[in-house]
């Protein structure tokens, strides 16, 4: 599925694994609101049964990877002002097996360079190509891997705005950052210009 490239709404970039799935919560402490969710994703699956072979154990079967979401995040998400767009390594699982519980529909999806391309100076391997990605086109990004380094490299190869919102992968979305993105999605309906 391709975005469309006509709409004048701001694109919002979704990583899973830490925004949706808060997946460094102790496993004793889901954050409230989350569900757990049993997940043998095809690439879960494989890699597992690597690991497995690797320690000696090939016919063992691989647990499900545990998965925590929100199902309020997709009501919510569908909600804001943008087009919205999975920008995580589920790739295409994501709308297979994340996209359902939340109750979204099927979204474009950034398929990543492989191997990752490694931009060096502490910037994130997802950054280059996400710029590439949205040719100039205003985003935002959520994701827990975002650093300074990222926003950046950003500010010096993207030509539109931009809003990179690091998320706490211990906590998972909150009210506060969906706060920020209507906030920010103002702005820019507004004054057109918003970093």
């Amino acid at each position: 599925m391709s975005v469309d490239v006509a709409s004048t709404r701001p694109l919002l970039l979704l990583d899973v694994d830490g925004p949706l799935n808060p997946y460094a919560a102790k496993p004793s402490r889901r954050p409230g609101g989350y569900q757990t969710h049993r997940l043998s994703t095809p690439r879960w699956v494989a890699a597992e049964k690597l690991r497995l072979s690797t320690w000696g154990t090939p016919n063992k079967r691989p647990k499900p990877l545990r998965v925590w979401l929100n199902p309020d995040h997709g009501p919510d998400l569908a909600a804001l002002p943008f087009d919205l767009v999975w920008a995580t390594t589920w790739e295409e699982e994501a709308n297979a097996y994340v996209a359902p519980v939340l109750g979204l529909p099927e979204l474009p999806v950034i398929t990543w360079t492989v191997p990752r391309p490694e931009p060096g100076g502490g910037v994130f391997w997802k950054t280059p190509e996400i710029v590439s990605w949205v040719g100039g086109r205003p985003f935002a990004w959520l994701d827990d891997e975002i650093s300074c380094a990222d926003r950046d490299w950003v500010a010096m190869h993207h030509t539109g705005p931009a809003l990179l919102h690091r998320v706490d992968a211990r906590l998972g979305l909150r009210p506060e950052d969906f706060a920020v993105l209507r906030a920010w999605a103002s702005d820019l309906a507004v004054g057109g210009e918003v970093s």
